[in-house]
């Protein structure tokens, strides 16, 4: 039997890391975050809140190779 490994070339960021964070001179940004409704129920908000806080959830962003390397190239 033969096992071949293939190279993912997704990159995944996380808040801490540089690469998470677009700066263009003027304004600095996360690339992921999270957006709750204006419809959601306050109750849900606060659990969403309260798990943010904690740490528990986490925003995550993925990026191919080739676009860590042209934004990489832009800067």
């Amino acid at each position: 039997m033969n096992i071949t490994a293939n190279r993912s070339f997704i990159k995944t960021f996380r808040p801490g890391d540089p690469e998470f964070t677009i700066i263009d001179g003027v304004m600095t940004s996360p690339r992921a975050g999270f957006e709750i409704s204006n419809n959601c129920p306050a109750e849900y908000k606060s659990i969403f809140i309260t798990a943010i806080n904690a740490g528990w959830l986490k925003p995550v962003a993925h990026m191919h190779e080739r676009e860590v390397l042209i934004s990489g190239l832009a800067r």
